[in-house]
């Protein structure tokens, strides 16, 4: 079985030679490389990653690149992009020919992210992220799931992926699942797939955290097992990488062995135009 964590970030530190913009923090003191990854992988059983460069690093991709680059077999890239930067439309137009580089991704989790998005700024990204095939990933909360159900709507042949199942950071168990049935309405678009990651972060119970199964086998009944992709997080997990995996691979006897190679690395690989070598 094939297994690909859907989001895993690197980065690098925050120096005068490549700064971070202000006001922003990781999610650990110390930054995660590609080195480090490659031996986090190694170690839990995980084949290939999808790097998704984070947010405090501004809209930085070059050592996602470098590491999709360097080891193409076992990462590649959702890459950020500034929409307002000038050039911006024709990045778009070549954003699938950056080696490693399988589409986009946005964070609309927070209220000073959100202009772009309510505002009608990306309406153009939408257009040609449709026109030219990338996929897109975003990360907003339950209470902006209408927004997304909309473009998915207007936009039937962009594909687009829900991160970490819309929940709200820092919020747990029912807190985190109480806006779920908004996420759910969205299944029925069929070009919407969906993250199951980052989910232990969303509880307070402890390893193989029973109490999120419910929740997630509502998710693998909406979606199905082609279009909830397994992840991790990795930098704000509060389990061992190895958990990570084996809380779907061992603990949820109701996935069947076909669904687990469609949830655990398939399925996204097939969605964003992953290849086999």
């Amino acid at each position: 079985m094939l297994i690909v964590d859907a989001q895993v970030h690197i980065w690098g530190a925050n120096t005068p030679e490549r700064p971070w913009p202000a006001r922003l923090e990781a999610h650990r003191d110390v930054p995660i490389g590609k080195d480090e990854l490659l031996r986090e992988m190694d170690a839990a059983g995980v084949d290939r990653v999808i790097i998704v460069p984070p947010s405090w690093e501004g809209d930085r991709n070059d050592l996602a690149l470098e590491a999709a680059r360097t080891h193409p077999d076992r990462f590649a890239v959702m890459g950020r992009l500034d929409t307002e930067a000038p050039g911006a439309r024709e990045q778009v137009r070549t954003w699938r020919k950056q080696p490693g580089m399988l589409g986009l991704r946005f964070t609309f989790h927070a209220p000073m992210l959100l202009p772009p998005l309510t505002g009608g700024r990306m309406d153009w990204v939408w257009d040609e992220a449709e026109r030219h095939g990338i996929p897109i990933m975003v990360l907003v909360t339950h209470s902006l799931v209408h927004l997304i159900d909309r473009i998915a709507e207007r936009h039937p042949d962009l594909k687009l992926v829900m991160d970490h199942l819309a929940l709200t950071r820092n919020t747990k168990d029912e807190e985190a699942f109480r806006g779920l049935d908004r996420l759910l309405e969205i299944a029925r678009r069929t070009n919407v797939a969906v993250k199951a990651s980052a989910l232990p972060c969303f509880t307070n119970d402890v390893y193989p955290y029973r109490r999120l199964h419910p929740y997630l086998r509502r998710v693998y009944d909406a979606f199905g097992p082609r279009r909830m992709f397994w992840g991790t997080d990795l930098s704000r997990l509060p389990c061992t990488y190895r958990q990570g995996v084996t809380m779907f691979t061992e603990e949820m006897p109701w996935l069947t062995a076909e669904d687990k190679a469609w949830i655990m690395g398939r399925g996204v690989c097939e969605w964003l135009g992953w290849k086999e070598r």
